[in-house]
């Protein structure tokens, strides 16, 4: 995976532990905090932000590859410009971490490699 080198493949390694503890890559990318919480109940907000949900470590990890994979591959580059041209570059970057996430999942539960034109295409 582009960005991904032995110390970032280490640390989400190390952090996500057994990845069939997640039933779905939804929960994987919930636990890295790559999706947005919101807490409403009866249409109040109780909370926001992701400052306690999930592993930090994991979301540094993810964003950290996505820096990197920006710089690498132009494939996820052309996406991101295109991304960075209707939202903030923050959230742009973060939607390339989100896609980084959810890949990973699957390269970690059924060992496959990962295909640029399929995550980015």
């Amino acid at each position: 995976m582009p960005g991904i080198g032995v110390i970032l493949g280490l640390t989400i390694a190390l952090e996500t532990g057994d990845i069939t503890r997640f039933a779905s890559v939804g929960d994987y990318a919930s636990y890295c905090r790559m999706v947005k919480s919101e807490r409403i109940s009866n249409g109040k907000k109780k909370g926001h932000g992701n400052r306690k949900c999930g592993n930090r470590y994991l979301a540094w990890a993810w964003i950290e590859a996505a820096n990197f994979a920006l710089r690498f591959s132009p494939p996820i580059r052309r996406w991101y410009d295109r991304k960075c041209s209707k939202r903030h570059k923050v959230i742009a970057i973060k939607a390339v971490a989100h896609k980084l996430a959810r890949a990973g999942y699957s390269l970690l539960r059924d060992g496959a490699t990962f295909n640029v034109a399929r995550a980015f295409g």
